[in-house]
């Protein structure tokens, strides 16, 4: 299988983003209100319908979820290992960090379901549903370490986690969404996805990095090296099946998530930073992406 072949729609469109905030006159109020519309909205419903109508097999997908958590730990402890590895400037580390475990949601889902249908769209959902909450847990404590109150407001506030709670636990209630719903829900979904990765794009900055270059570089290699590695031999070790390991590695050799620099923005952290580390990453992944995916398949 080409997976570069298979990557190449998805990143073409994040080049289209990139693109089109350059040589257009929209504003930043257009690609705000696109961005809300996408993380508050359609990205929600394809999260909430994706695992509200597949039946779940938590005996099947245990392991998966599993190996998932396990790779977002060992993000986390390695991120952690940055700051007396560096000793960074007040904010640099406290804003950084989370490059090295959070990621690309709208990257996740258009890969999954490029890979294997809604069959992957459902595993990354259930992935997501599980590592978010972890993972903004992680970046807000090292944003706001004092401030618990803040951390349960972000976490509360989330779409994504709400939405794949939402549509997990009316699913094991054993509800039934009516085929209307399902079908609008199907196609807001299949909106996001599209819009999400123009958004990727459209998000790219590569100048802030002024400062702090080998602790960045050190994230970068986290992110996009260091977890798919580590997924791939937990994975192995625990003999997942051959779709599951394909999606845990992919989802580990995943950029970071945009929403990281809204986070270290709105929590006086050092967006410009963050921004950079977003963009090179999400350029490097054009790389690295293919290349995991190649070695598991």
């Amino acid at each position: 299988m080409n997976f570069l072949t298979i990557l190449i729609p998805d990143f073409t469109l994040i080049l289209i983003g990139l693109a089109l905030v350059r040589t257009t006159n929209w504003g930043p109020a257009f690609w705000n209100g696109l961005e809300k519309l996408v993380y508050y909205l359609l990205f929600p419903a394809l999260l909430f319908v994706s695992t509200a109508r597949t039946p779940l097999d938590f005996h099947a997908t245990g392991k998966l979820l599993q190996v998932a958590l396990l790779a977002v730990l060992c993000g986390i402890l390695l991120g952690w290992l940055a700051k007396p590895l560096f000793r960074p400037a007040p904010m640099i580390f406290e804003s950084g960090v989370q490059t090295a475990f959070r990621f690309n949601s709208y990257i996740a889902l258009a890969v999954a379901f490029r890979l294997a249908g809604e069959q992957g769209t459902t595993l990354m959902a259930l992935i997501i549903g599980f590592a978010v909450p972890v993972c903004n847990a992680a970046a807000v404590h090292a944003l706001a370490s004092q401030n618990k109150d803040r951390l349960w407001q972000e976490m509360l506030q989330n779409p994504l986690l709400l939405a794949t709670a939402g549509g997990t636990l009316f699913n094991l209630c054993g509800g039934t969404l009516p085929e209307v719903v399902i079908l609008t829900l199907t196609r807001m979904g299949s909106a996001s996805i599209a819009l999400g990765l123009i958004m990727v794009g459209a998000g790219l900055r590569f100048t802030g990095l002024s400062e702090a270059r080998g602790i960045s570089a050190y994230f970068v290699c986290i992110k996009l090296i260091a977890l798919p590695a580590i997924t791939l031999s937990i994975g192995r070790w625990m003999e997942l099946p051959p779709l599951q390991l394909q999606i845990a590695v992919m989802f580990s050799a995943l950029p970071t998530a945009s929403s990281a620099y809204v986070l270290a923005t709105r929590m006086n952290g050092n967006g410009p930073l963050v921004a950079f580390l977003i963009s090179i990453g999400t350029l490097l992944s054009i790389i690295t992406l293919p290349f995991w995916l190649g070695v598991v398949g």
